[in-house]
């Protein structure tokens, strides 16, 4: 890989050395890709020793599954963050956490990738799964309020499947640079509004 300048933390204190792990993972990453670093360069980016991984992760992709679930958990919380800044169980609310959704596929691409990679994760995929279902369960529940539901039902499984489709694939688009070689102007926020209002059956 070409070399990250990579410089030890000064006042550095171990207090959290897993969390300080992940952050300097999850900086190669963007950098280079999941492929494109090593251990010892995480480790040198934390500011601790190449052994000091081992007490938290058995190996690299063992690392490289934690940042996945982190991003999903993280991506939950923007999510529920974007959400609350309007009414809510709205279609403005569940538009706000589409737009959270391809917002962070936009700001971290290759951890978005990675969170999603189930090849990557085939050992502990259960884990990821279990995450994945509670950073969902976010827009599940914003739809079921929308739809005036006590409970995660069927109709709120089946309203909000097409919701999340829509803003995965538009992410994709973005991180691989599709909608930059479209010959018409594309507004994302303003698309995944009108996809959701489209989307979402009409509520007295």
């Amino acid at each position: 890989m070409a070399k990250t300048e990579i410089h030890k933390k000064a006042g550095y204190h171990h207090g959290d050395l897993r969390g300080e792990l992940i952050a300097a993972a999850r900086q190669l990453i963007e950098e280079h890709g999941p492929d494109g670093f090593s251990m010892s360069d995480a480790c040198r980016l934390a500011g601790v020793s190449t052994a000091a991984p081992y007490r938290h992760f058995s190996s690299k992709q063992d690392l490289l599954s934690e940042i996945a679930k982190d991003g999903l958990s993280r991506l939950g919380i923007d999510m529920e963050a974007r959400a609350s800044k309007q009414a809510r169980g709205t279609v403005q609310s569940i538009a706000a956490m589409g737009r959270a959704y391809v917002a962070f596929a936009r700001r971290e691409p290759h951890t978005f990738r990675l969170m999603f990679s189930t090849m990557s994760h085939h050992d502990r995929i259960d884990e990821l799964k279990q995450v994945g279902r509670g950073s969902y369960g976010v827009l599940l529940r914003e739809v079921a309020d929308y739809l005036g539901e006590p409970d995660i039902n069927e109709t709120v499984l089946r309203t909000s499947f097409p919701l999340w489709t829509q803003v995965h694939g538009l992410s994709f688009l973005a991180i691989d640079g599709k909608l930059d070689v479209t010959e018409f102007p594309v507004d994302i926020e303003d698309s995944i509004l009108i996809a959701t209002e489209r989307l979402l059956p009409p509520v007295p």
